[in-house]
């Protein structure tokens, strides 16, 4: 069985298949409308979402299937204590594919260790949000023509955004890549993805403190918000706020090309007047989820036809049961009775790293 778990569960070639069937849903919307007839897609939304679960819910009605599923887990059996090993179990009674979004960090990896039908990981805590990072490389290559021979920065929240997390992974893939990494320093990008995605991958990076000095330089610009809640100081919040706030009269020295990409929701740190701008392109991008989110289920859908397509969730060598994970927000500790830890060499050779969220076994 295929599943989408993580951005590196596709291939390059798997990738260009999905962003190639996107455009064509684009440009023949009335071939796809009936593909799905007698399909069923289950939403499974642990925490509030408004674009992720809408856009499923369109791109399978769009194709002519249907969607089941809670927008609210305290409305499901999960306010009983059922384990969302035993609510996957249930629901492929019901459902041909799950998209499933969990505050938990790797709730969805366990989802799909216990799913006879594919599982969508529609977000799952900080850790990783791969259909947003399909989404961001549709737009990008609807904007610009090309997903090679890219400079991005990325803007806000490094430390705890996981679209930044997933997008930066899912690049490692295109040729000639450079990243720029703008963030204060309470919120940089964390060390693991600098040795294990960019160091070893070869994704060339940069860090600044200020969007002023690259600005020029981008082809694409990503924003997130920085989230005042992360600072323990509010006067060093106070002080580096307004250097990651996008306006208008920023944009002067931004190429004309150059486009501007936000995962959504917004704050502050994109002000209105930035709207109208032609490179402004983060709500024709919301529209691109839909799009490129049609082209997955269908293909997911397709490869659980074909058991050539099957990939392990996990490979190389794990360590089960031994060592438990630091991270209070990993499903190995929020459902210990049901989850067994594992480990693996973390890829800098540097220790271990849990399986389900990359965090680091407690001391």
């Amino acid at each position: 069985m295929r599943h989408l778990i993580e951005p590196t569960d596709l291939s390059s070639a798997e990738l260009d298949e999905i962003l190639t069937l996107a455009l064509d849903i684009i440009a023949n919307r009335e071939k796809y409308s009936e593909v799905c007839k007698g399909k069923k897609l289950a939403t499974l939304f642990y925490e509030p979402s408004t674009r992720t679960r809408l856009s499923f819910t369109s791109a399978m009605m769009e194709l002519g299937g249907n969607v089941l599923g809670f927008s609210d887990a305290n409305s499901s059996s999960v306010s009983k204590g059922e384990t969302v090993a035993d609510t996957t179990k249930v629901i492929n009674c019901f459902a041909d594919i799950i998209a499933m979004r969990h505050p938990v960090e790797g709730a969805p990896l366990v989802s799909a260790l216990n799913s006879r039908t594919p599982v969508i990981n529609a977000g799952d805590g900080s850790h990783a949000h791969p259909t947003q990072t399909l989404t961001d490389l549709l737009t990008i290559k609807r904007e610009l023509g090309r997903t090679d021979n890219l400079t991005i920065g990325f803007c806000g929240d490094l430390k705890f955004g996981r679209t930044v997390h997933s997008l930066i992974k899912a690049l490692s893939k295109f040729k000639n890549i450079n990243v720029v990494l703008i963030a204060p320093e309470e919120l940089r990008l964390p060390g693991y993805m600098k040795q294990e995605v960019c160091d070893k991958l070869g994704v060339p990076y940069r860090e600044v403190k200020s969007l002023e000095e690259v600005i020029g330089d981008l082809d694409v610009l990503y924003m997130t918000r920085v989230q005042k809640e992360r600072f323990l100081d509010e006067e060093e919040y106070e002080r580096v706020k307004d250097c990651f706030v996008l306006t208008a009269d920023k944009l002067r020295d931004a190429k004309p090309e150059m486009r501007i990409l936000h995962p959504l929701p917004r704050v502050n740190e994109i002000a209105t007047d930035v709207d109208a701008d032609p490179r402004a392109a983060y709500f024709r991008q919301v529209e691109n989820g839909k799009f490129v989110r049609m082209a997955l289920i269908l293909k997911l859908l397709e490869w659980a036809q074909q058991p050539e397509r099957d990939r392990a969730l996990i490979s190389g060598d794990v360590i089960k049961g031994e060592h438990i994970c630091s991270n209070p927000k990993c499903i190995s500790n929020t459902e210990a009775h049901a989850v067994e830890s594992m480990l693996r060499p973390s890829a800098d050779g540097n220790g271990l790293r849990c399986v389900y969220c990359e965090h680091r076994p407690a001391k």
